[in-house]
């Protein structure tokens, strides 16, 4: 099968891709430029002449260059890529995109924060965008979605009340890019609808380890309709193949001050370095007629279709392989639409997708500046474009030809629709009845029952993540009686959840008979379950003057083979040397590095560079904070020392502290650690 959309995006933006090296400084216009360092004057201190039209341009543009931020999903980060299909689904949609497994259907993603502003920090608490754009042969196809598959409301009628919740207070414009305050959980507590999603975000898919190790899910209920007009439910998910990872939240904190573009850094650096990030796309597929057959409504978006009850089909692979030239005119300017959709996909009466269907195209004309969005280089669709839309703001097209209307003679009714045989979209019959109501259906009035089976899922390190970022979260409050509010809310969930945010907050402990009967458990809801694996870990090497030459080549060599990256972190940059003379150059030093911004440390075998490194005071917290934070610490031979200095007595077998002596071949030693780096979190320590 011929694809039209190989390639061709990138060949639709090498258009615009401007590159300056070389070149003559020119205005908007085209007109070369003699001077840039000085304005037109009437003589050397005399005032500035109007007639300067390089200087007016120059700071006209700089003064209009910001765009109105996203109010939500400010701080984003984007990169291009590919998706492919793994086997025709044919029979479940007659989308050409899903069709073809040889066929490379060209994609941008853009990943983001959802409550703070454009300059937050990455590893705030916060649910992450996961925005997917297909360039697809049939037009755009755009699955706009979340790390998280529910969502704190259920009608869209509410979002600017959540969102309002959430942002700074407005008297006094804080806190920024955090949900621990009054407004947020008083919208809580009068919206018991978040109960779940609240979960999530206390949970440690709040605080993801990194963009190519989170999943992603298209939220809403939509439909897949195949050749033959049948209909199935589907909800999307994107599985990272690298497995589900997360931070600590002390660790997030310190992130925060130490590398607020943490997130953002660590997928920019991955694809430069050839390890792209790579995820499958997964559908899980309900027949119309079993649409009532499930103790919770599948359009309500506060609902999980358990994994165990639907499971999810893998589909396909998106591989992100290419970074943006251009954060601005790519990333900010890309415009998502969840009603961006392709022949074979449609949607349901969801009530909060419905809401998004309009809401998005609304906030793009403000945001962007008019109606021809689409039209940026970043949102053009690789498929042509022909319809009788004309001018507004920012027009590029130069529409030929008299007519601008249809039906019309003149033009021989050109454009002209396309029948369903040629690829026009046709939207699902579904028969709709019912007097107009503002109400919501009582299928969708369980807040608990799923709370309880996220609850019940989670292991117990992950439940004492929940119970302190809760405690964390309603400490920030300063209003008694909302904590006491939240504490009562989630005793409807957890009667132990509830009580042990209780006693960490001073509050009345509920009564236990309003805790849910739940039992179900569903595995798949735990990151401990999740794929687990040492490849694109980022290792400190903490070293010194007069280290062991043989054993750090072994090291590297065997972290190289593992998929593992290095970083040598030493007191003072430039290089180095081994104690038989061999130099080595320095990539961090304790000021510009910190353990928090590693996945794993390793101390370098050799005693001169040991003993140097025990007389640093910064390496004492650099190795307290990995150890802190459950992260492997490898410390063979005279490293051992080093490490177990550090360490109360009871902790000198810690699980992932990798520690040998003399006798212990050096071999065996990188690779324990390197199983160990491959556990992500050792969380026995915690237990």
């Amino acid at each position: 099968m011929m694809n039209v959309a190989d390639n061709k995006k990138d060949e639709q933006l090498e258009e615009y891709r401007i590159n300056n090296d070389g070149k003559k400084l020119t205005t908007n216009h085209g007109v070369r430029v003699s001077e840039d360092e000085h304005s037109l004057k009437a003589g050397e201190r005399g005032p500035t002449l109007m007639e300067d039209f390089h200087f007016r341009e120059k700071m006209t543009h700089f003064d209009h260059e910001r765009i109105p931020e996203r109010i939500v999903h400010a701080r984003g980060f984007g990169a291009h890529g590919y998706f492919q299909v793994y086997e025709s689904m044919a029979k479940w949609t007659k989308a050409d995109f899903l069709q073809e497994p040889s066929k490379k259907t060209p994609v941008f993603v853009r990943f983001s924060t959802v409550a703070g502003s454009r300059g937050s920090a990455d590893s705030v608490r916060d649910a992450r965008g996961f925005a997917t754009k297909f360039y697809t042969d049939e037009g755009n196809f755009d699955l706009v979605g979340n790390n998280i598959p529910v969502f704190f409301i259920q009608d869209a009628i509410k979002f600017p009340d959540l969102v309002h919740s959430f942002k700074p207070e407005p008297h006094n414009e804080m806190p920024q890019a955090a949900t621990a305050h009054d407004t947020f959980y008083d919208f809580i507590v009068n919206n018991t609808e978040s109960a779940h999603m609240v979960l999530w975000t206390n949970s440690d898919r709040g605080i993801p380890r990194s963009y190519r190790m989170m999943e992603g899910f298209g939220v809403h209920t939509f439909r897949l309709v195949n050749a033959e007009g049948i209909a199935h439910f589907v909800k999307f998910h994107w599985k990272p193949l690298l497995g589900v990872h997360s931070l600590v939240w002390d660790e997030a904190q310190k992130i925060a001050g130490k590398d607020p573009d943490f997130h953002r850094r660590d997928l920019y650096e991955a694809i430069e370095l050839g390890n792209y990030p790579e995820y499958e796309l997964g559908i899980q597929i309900i027949k119309e007629e079993d649409e009532f057959n499930f103790d919770f409504d599948v359009l309500d978006p506060t609902k999980i279709w358990p994994e165990e009850l639907v499971p999810v089909h893998r589909i396909g692979k998106m591989t992100l392989d290419k970074n943006v030239d251009n954060v601005f005119a790519e990333t900010e300017q890309a415009a998502f639409h969840i009603g961006h959709v392709v022949p074979g996909i449609d949607f349901t009466n969801d009530p909060l997708l419905q809401g998004r269907l309009f809401s998005y195209t609304d906030t793009q004309l403000l945001r962007l500046g008019g109606p021809n969005f689409q039209q940026i280089p970043i949102n053009r669709p690789v498929s042509p474009v022909h319809n009788h839309q004309r001018d507004g703001y920012h027009q590029m097209r130069i529409d030929q030809g008299q007519v601008s209307y249809h039906k019309n003679g003149l033009a021989n009714n050109s454009p002209a629709p396309a029948s369903p045989e040629e690829g026009g979209y046709t939207h699902y019959q579904e028969k709709v009845e019912g007097h107009k109501v503002r109400k919501r259906s009582d299928s969708f009035m369980d807040h608990y029952s799923q709370a309880k089976l996220f609850w019940n899922s989670m292991s117990m390190p992950e439940k004492q993540h929940i119970i302190e970022a809760f405690q964390f979260e309603l400490g920030k409050c300063l209003n008694k009686e909302i904590q006491q509010q939240v504490v009562d809310m989630y005793a409807n969930v957890d009667h132990f959840l509830a009580e042990q945010i209780a006693i960490g907050l001073g509050l009345e402990v509920p009564e236990k008979e309003k805790e849910s009967t739940v039992t179900d458990q569903s595995p798949a809801l735990s990151q401990l379950n999740t794929p687990m694996s040492a490849q694109t870990r980022k290792v400190a090497i903490l070293v010194h003057n007069g280290f062991d030459g043989e054993d750090l080549m072994n090291v590297l060599k065997a972290f190289e083979q593992a998929g593992m990256m290095a970083e040598i972190v030493s007191e003072h940059q430039g290089k180095i040397k081994s104690a038989n003379g061999a130099e080595l150059k320095v990539d961090q030093t304790f000021l510009t590095a910190d353990s928090v911004l590693y996945d794993a440390v390793y101390i370098a075998t050799g005693q001169e560079s040991v003993d140097a490194l025990k007389k640093n005071k910064k390496v004492n917290e650099f190795l307290m904070n990995a150890f802190n934070h459950y992260k492997a610490i490898g410390a063979p031979k005279e490293g051992a020392a080093l490490m177990q200095a550090f360490l109360m007595e009871s902790e000198k077998a810690a699980a992932g502290v990798i520690t040998s002596d003399n006798t212990v071949n050096i071999d065996d030693s990188i690779e324990a650690f390197i199983q160990a780096v491959a556990k992500h979190r050792h969380w026995e320590r915690q237990i």
